[in-house]
């Protein structure tokens, strides 16, 4: 499970555009808890501290206790603004957990025991399609990681979601189809599937250039 973190906070006074920045300039960020049927709670963190926890690597699949007034409350950040120049942090978005809560979230996928996988010795390629994985999990169950063995696996397998083994307490949120997560291609089969892509490019440009020079030939006719 991921490490629960723990985020100092105070209440915000005021809301709007104005007072956000005001917030920004002396180095917090706003930010807001809602959800558990309750009114949002407007509050603002150290930016310091918050982008520490954001350089965890996992700061969106954790529980984040936010202190704020002597008391702890259990979240999940849901959504973190960032500014389109700088990358700092502008805004986040935390939803507050109830108790025997579930919680969708994006989890990463982790392959094991790559050694021990015939294909991937003979030189074979393994082909993530799925780099995280959807989940529905009990909020106090939040995995880091999910891991999948590759052993035994084969150039031409694939690898889907039935094959997966789920921690106690997650299921996956798509539930309409066994989804691939990853194939194990030969050298190959990769490299054509490139050359495809690039061929592709390559035809649409020059479609577009034949159609430039039609329409300039149009423009000098009419001339």
């Amino acid at each position: 499970m991921s490490d629960a973190l723990t985020l100092p906070a105070e209440a915000r006074e005021r809301a709007g555009k104005g007072a956000s920045r005001q917030l920004r300039r002396e180095g917090r960020v706003p930010a807001v808890i809602y959800g558990g049927k309750e009114e949002p709670t407007l509050i603002h963190v150290e930016e310091k501290e918050l982008v520490k926890q954001l350089m965890t690597g996992h700061f969106m699949n954790s529980i984040v206790e936010i202190e704020l007034g002597g008391k702890k409350l259990r979240t999940l950040p849901k959504d973190v603004a960032l500014h389109p120049v700088n990358d700092r942090p502008e805004h986040v978005d935390f939803l507050r957990l109830s108790k025997n809560a579930k919680v969708e979230v994006s989890v990463p996928v982790v392959f094991t025991n790559e050694e021990a996988s015939p294909g991937l010795k003979k030189g074979g390629v393994l082909n993530v399609v799925r780099h995280e994985l959807e989940l529905v999990c009990e909020a106090d169950k939040i995995p880091s990681e999910i891991e999948i063995d590759v052993t035994g696996k084969e150039v031409g397998d694939s690898i889907h979601i039935s094959e997966v083994k789920l921690p106690t307490g997650s299921e996956s949120a798509i539930t309409d189809r066994d989804f691939t997560i990853a194939t194990l291609v030969a050298p190959s089969a990769l490299k054509k599937a490139e050359g495809d892509t690039t061929q592709a490019d390559g035809e649409t440009e020059v479609t577009e250039q034949n159609a430039e020079t039609v329409e300039g030939e149009a423009e000098q006719s009419d001339d």
